[in-house]
């Protein structure tokens, strides 16, 4: 493959050019590959708060003998 911009030789799976760092790509194919999902901030946001909901429920369970 051959960079669009300064004409270095370059891996087909290079996403920037080693030479020059111009994008080898869309931006918009670099950020979700096809058939992938992408996991919201608020599901992300709801398992940490669980996860810490628990740590905090077993701690105080264990602190008061219970």
């Amino acid at each position: 493959m051959t960079c669009r911009t300064c004409g270095a030789t370059i891996d087909a799976k290079a996403i920037i050019c080693y030479r020059c760092g111009a994008p080898t790509a869309d931006a918009q194919a670099l950020r979700t590959p096809p058939g992938g999902r992408r996991i919201s901030n608020a599901r992300i946001i709801v398992v940490i708060l669980a996860v810490v909901a628990l740590i905090v429920y077993f701690a105080y369970r264990s602190a008061t003998g219970g």
